[in-house]
């Protein structure tokens, strides 16, 4: 019972603590954690979080890549620029925020690792791309079994996909590289950031860009979890549909200036609103129906809080929309708020962080 004290204390403490963020420069060393890490494997970004003093450290990367056709002369260009890249098949693969900058010399896009939250089957180089994408945040383990906590989805609803063989990729790779790792489900990775007050009790809520993953936990356990596989991705690409532009400047428009609580300006923000609220719609609806359909949902006495985080969640207006709508249906569980987490787009990998934490003692 001591010890299961201890390690609350030490999670609550974690959980607590502010993040520091930033972006993984280019030419910049992978890390070398000297504590338990977190690692949030999303489709757009990998973040990286480490317990540092009174802050937790975070470090993001572009979950993305770009070919170009190999040649020495290239290569030596490449090199004394520090891009990070590796070579195959006659190619060089040029990754994370590199890839970005290559992609808009040349305007086009990037390709991804992943397509909604899982790894992509339409890019045969995907594995050993993340592979290698991880590898620009973290080195090998100073000694071995060292824990890292890294976040997996829930089983999407409606699809017959399985996280069982993206979750093992990801296993094997992080062994390879000398650490112990641990998966934690991205939406108790939310209730382990956020509820750390609230007896890490409540639902837990990650919108990416990928997929949408939800957890009803109680006292940490996960006693609920699923995924939804529409995100901001699905947002950018129905928009893009819809008013002839390309899904990126979608996406630009998107992250910069919409603000959901205002009236429309154009075209563009209308069919952003009406997306924005079918995804909302869509979770809402799916939150009603898998938690009416288990008997698992624990008899709690007092209402719970249910917290929104990831990128797909920053527009202003979200979380009203979103409270809005979880008002118009009957709920098996009574929620006395919606929050926004303090820290969206590092709520994951901070909350893998707190677990792994928490498993060191």
């Amino acid at each position: 019972m001591a010890d299961e004290m201890e390690k609350i204390g030490t999670a609550i403490e974690a959980s607590q603590k502010t993040v520091v963020s930033r972006e993984k420069e280019i030419g910049e060393d992978a890390e070398q954690p000297t504590g338990p890490v977190g690692l949030d494997i999303g489709t757009s970004h990998i973040v990286m979080a480490q317990n540092r003093g009174k802050n937790i450290q975070t470090v993001k990367q572009l979950n993305a890549f770009f070919t170009i056709p190999r040649s020495q002369f290239t290569k030596k260009i490449l090199e004394e620029n520090s891009v990070s890249f590796f070579e195959k098949n006659e190619q060089f693969y040029i990754l994370g925020y590199s890839a970005e900058n290559f992609a808009n010399m040349f305007n086009t896009n990037t390709r991804r690792t992943m397509e909604r939250g899982l790894l992509s089957a339409r890019e045969d180089e995907s594995i050993t791309v993340l592979q290698a994408i991880i590898d620009t945040l973290i080195k090998k383990a100073r000694k071995n079994g060292e824990i890292i906590c890294f976040s997996m989805p829930g089983e999407p609803r409606g699809g017959n996909q399985s996280v069982i063989y993206h979750e093992s990729i990801i296993k094997m790779h992080l062994s390879s590289l000398g650490y112990k790792p641990i998966a934690i489900n991205e939406g108790l990775a939310v209730v382990m950031s956020e509820l750390a007050n609230d007896n890490f009790t409540g639902i837990g809520i990650s919108m990416g860009g990928g997929m949408c993953n939800v957890c009803l936990s109680y006292l940490s356990v996960p006693v609920i979890t699923f995924s939804l596989q529409k995100g901001g991705d699905f947002i950018d690409s129905m928009v893009g549909v819809s008013v002839g532009e390309p899904a990126t400047k979608i996406k630009t428009i998107k992250e910069k200036d919409l603000n959901l609580t205002g009236t429309p300006r154009n075209r563009v923000e209308t069919a952003l609103h009406i997306y924005y609220n079918d995804l909302i719609q869509s979770l809402i609806h799916n939150l009603q129906e898998v938690m009416q359909g288990s008997d698992r949902v624990p008899k709690i006495s007092q209402p719970v809080p249910l917290v929104l985080s990831g990128g797909t969640v920053v527009p202003r207006g979200v979380r009203e929309i979103f409270e809005k709508e979880l008002r118009s249906v009957k709920m098996p569980l009574d929620i006395s708020e919606v929050r926004m987490a303090s820290d969206p787009l590092n709520t994951t990998a901070k909350g893998a962080m707190v677990m792994a934490i928490s498993e060191t003692m």
